[in-house]
């Protein structure tokens, strides 16, 4: 019962993470008239601040010395954040520039490229199932390419920097909150100082748009961090199976919000991209979980014929002789003294002495 309430927890905190990013395109808007760079500067300054909380609650301090140290993973790091400011700029100035629907493109496609990625980079082997999943999705860009007149960039370079920092993250192998962490300290300095230099030449919007839309700039490191904990949640909860189909979540959400609440066009070139997208996520899913099947079955066969499988006898150990204490060989062992032949056989008689006769 304990594991089953554990699995229902994971599941709303999954749901909880993918549709907040699946709705917040209606946050950023609020933001206006803020610039997608002065947006980003802020959603770096102020995650900082709330995931330096978080670990203060956790109690999670000790990766810091060890990423000092390492040189190797605090490169790494330094990547991913710049990886991950491009996709964050560029998410923030598509939403408020009416590309909501491209954006979800980009995330739609993602796992499509991260797979791609595997291949190119980490010389990954796909099954046929994954082969086509590639080409079917490389064919809806080329149509959604024709549609537009030019190739859909902003869903392109979404995916593409997403993939890429999920491939550094893997490499760094380190915690949601800690990776943030880390993350946004690295990107907080030039963060800070570009919000400096707003306020300085009075280009800054965050007070100059009164209380209630610097409020709003400080939330974005709420928006940010809250997320990835109810992702962090989910993680240990649930299958990575079960994540895996919840991270359609959001960009199925920011697909409705683009076309329902945003109202943008929707051509039949586009429509006819996108079929084709989710034409390959759901031949790519499909995929997953059959081989995700498969294996279930195959440790459970295995793990039968384990238990079936006779206990190994122990065979008996001949004592070994202790060679370190020799015989002292200078006293004769105590031998049995021969028995006296007389009173053994027996007082045998005397012979008789013969006869001595007279010489005359």
């Amino acid at each position: 019962m304990e594991g089953k309430n554990e699995q229902r927890a994971g599941l709303l905190y999954g749901i909880g993470a993918y549709g907040m990013w699946g709705l917040v395109p209606l946050f950023w808007p609020l933001l206006e008239p803020s610039g997608a760079i002065e947006i980003l500067a802020h959603r770096m300054v102020w995650s900082l601040g709330v995931v330096a909380v978080a670990l203060l609650v956790v109690r999670r301090w000790a990766w810091i010395g060890e990423l000092v140290r390492d040189r190797r993973k605090l490169g790494l790091i330094s990547v991913a954040a710049a990886t991950i400011s491009v996709n964050w700029g560029l998410y923030i100035w598509a939403v408020n520039n009416g590309h909501v629907v491209e954006a979800s493109l980009g995330y739609f496609i993602n796992p499509l490229v991260t797979i791609a990625l595997g291949v190119l980079l980490l010389g990954e082997r796909l099954r046929p199932a994954q082969w086509a999943a590639v080409a079917i999705s490389a064919a809806a860009v080329l149509v959604l390419a024709i549609g537009y007149g030019q190739p859909p960039w902003v869903s392109l370079v979404l995916a593409f920097s997403f993939a890429t920092y999920g491939l550094i993250k893997k490499k760094v192998n380190m915690g949601g909150l800690e990776s943030l962490a880390a993350e946004t300290a690295v990107l907080f300095v030039p963060a800070l100082g570009f919000l400096l230099w707003l306020a300085a030449t009075g280009e800054s919007t965050f007070t100059a748009g009164g209380t209630g839309h610097g409020f709003l700039l400080a939330a974005t490191g709420i928006v940010t961090a809250l997320p990835l904990i109810c992702f962090g949640a989910a993680a240990i909860r649930v299958p990575l199976s079960t994540l895996g189909l919840l991270q359609y979540l959001a960009p199925v959400f920011q697909f409705g919000l683009g076309v329902l609440y945003f109202h943008e066009a929707m051509p039949p070139e586009r429509w006819a991209g996108f079929a084709l997208v989710w034409l390959a996520l759901s031949l790519l899913t499909w995929d997953a979980l059959r081989t995700a099947r498969r294996n279930r079955v195959l440790a459970a066969e295995l793990l039968a014929v384990a238990a079936a499988a006779p206990a190994p006898t122990t065979p008996a150990v001949t004592p070994t002789p202790d060679l370190t204490q020799a015989p002292d060989l200078t006293q004769a062992p105590d031998l049995p003294q021969a028995p006296d032949l007389p009173q053994a056989l027996g007082s045998a008689p005397t012979p008789p002495k013969p006869a001595q006769q007279k010489i005359t």
